[in-house]
């Protein structure tokens, strides 16, 4: 953050086209608690979290924000910040706790009182069905690994579609595929904690296929708008070397291209697929599955945090796995400048850069930011506020980006903060703080921060201009 425009100095800049949607986002694992209640089955995140050494502090998803039971004191501050929508995730252990066959009818009854209450809100619920809290009972029949999770996965949706689709009009089917897929089985990061280039190879694939199974569910069942949410991290290399271009290559089809281009356009880019074979870790493609997951989406999920300087070489022994098939050649190498607690760099220009590719590669489909943020050591002081000075630039900054890329003809049609409250931050477990609103994991209190309030002002000008 080089500038020293002043956060008014950036409010004012900001304009955005009519009718733009403007939320926050959440997940259910990292908000939702009530782990053992109503009937909810285990999720991998239950096992992974459980496990010793997985998670910073041991932390788990028990407790989390407690909003099973907070729903309606969080929908109230979702009215208090004018959201117009918001993006939460249905845990499917929730609803089917063995991951097939028996449906809960306690768990699809928490979330027909959330959408009841966000709708009563004024609040457009946007659906996620799948962030990355598979039933445990899937995973020891092989997971996502199993081409069998697939048709499971569409049947999950199909249940949660005929509950909720009267009243929910936006769906996305998964969120983040290459974190499920790459981090959880290549880099043993996420859950569920493998180290298996074929099982991180195969989960991919069968992702993707669930997601396109699961689209035809949902456009059966008249569904009026779905999607999938991907995370996006552009990729550039260290020198213009022949070596460093081709790492930059090999991340950026793993991390972007693998991803985008099946559902887009139908087809694996050729030299990911030529990559992974080379690698022993060949996608397991059958006839006629690439236009299942070309299904039609009506858009597309983006979510952007941070770009990536790689090179190529040895990695070093103190970096962690890889979370790239074939990727041990290849280093990240550590942001230049400011960066989050979480370690990442913070690049808007990237953003806008981002956006006008994605328009490149699906001109015609509109896009909706579906997660951006940054984490922050947030404190609650002696007046009881939360000052967060870097959160707030890093928001206004990154709307600034936006609305340039806007104005150069991407189609951006909404955003969504992450995140609405703090949470558990997966692997990171509490240490990191995302959220707008501060939460107390003692005694729950939530505390509106300085960045929440912000965003506020940004969505009442927006209505009002």
């Amino acid at each position: 953050m080089t500038t020293t425009d002043s956060p008014e100095d950036l409010l004012a800049g900001l304009t955005f086209p009519p009718g733009f949607v403007f939320g926050a986002a959440t997940a259910a694992y990292q908000i939702e608690g009530a782990a053992d209640e109503d009937g909810r089955g285990r999720s991998i995140w239950d096992t992974y979290s459980h496990t010793p050494g997985r998670t910073f502090g041991g932390h788990t998803g028990d407790v989390a924000c407690d909003h099973y039971h907070r729903y309606r004191d969080d929908v109230a501050l979702m009215r208090e910040l004018g959201l117009s929508a918001y993006r939460f995730s249905v845990s499917w252990p929730r609803v089917l706790p063995e991951g097939a066959g028996r449906v809960e009818q306690r768990g699809l009854d928490f979330y027909r009182r959330l959408v009841d209450e966000l709708l009563e809100a004024g609040i457009d619920p946007w659906l996620t069905l799948y962030h990355w809290d598979l039933p445990q009972a899937l995973q020891d029949r092989g997971g996502w690994a199993d081409r069998d999770t697939a048709a499971r996965f569409a049947d999950y949706s199909a249940v949660v579609v005929d509950a909720l689709g009267d009243r929910v009009r936006h769906w996305s089917t998964l969120n983040e595929p290459m974190c499920s897929s790459l981090i959880g089985h290549m880099a043993g990061a996420h859950a569920p904690g493998l180290q298996d280039p074929v099982a991180a190879s195969r989960a991919v694939h069968h992702l993707l296929l669930g997601h396109g199974l699961a689209a035809g569910r949902l456009r059966a069942a008249g569904v009026e708008s779905f999607g999938i949410t991907l995370n996006f991290t552009p990729m550039s290399p260290a020198t213009d070397s022949p070596a460093d271009l081709d790492a930059a290559r090999r991340l950026d089809g793993q991390q972007n291209r693998m991803f985008l281009d099946p559902v887009v356009s139908g087809a694996y880019p050729a030299d990911v697929v030529d990559d992974l074979a080379a690698a022993g870790a060949p996608l397991p493609v059958q006839d006629g599955d690439l236009e299942i997951i070309a299904a039609p989406l009506d858009w597309l999920g983006v979510n952007y945090y941070f770009e990536q300087t790689v090179r190529a070489g040895a990695r070093p022994a103190d970096k962690p796995p890889t979370s790239f098939i074939g990727g041990e050649n290849v280093v990240e190498l550590d942001p230049e400048g400011p960066t989050t607690t979480m370690g990442w760099g913070i690049s808007p220009r990237a953003f806008t850069d981002l956006l006008l590719w994605l328009g490149a590669k699906a001109p015609g489909l509109p896009l909706m930011i579906t997660e951006n943020g940054s984490a922050w050591d947030d404190v609650v002081d002696a007046e009881g506020a939360v000052h967060d000075p870097e959160r707030v630039d890093f928001l206004l900054r990154h709307l600034a980006a936006m609305t340039a890329a806007i104005e150069r003809g991407a189609d951006v049609r909404g955003y969504f903060a992450w995140s609405l409250m703090d949470n558990f931050e997966w692997a990171r477990g509490y240490a990191q703080r995302f959220g707008l609103v501060h939460v107390d994991y003692d005694t729950q209190r939530r505390t509106v921060k300085d960045s929440g309030r912000v965003y506020a002002e940004v969505l009442r000008r927006h209505r009002e201009g």
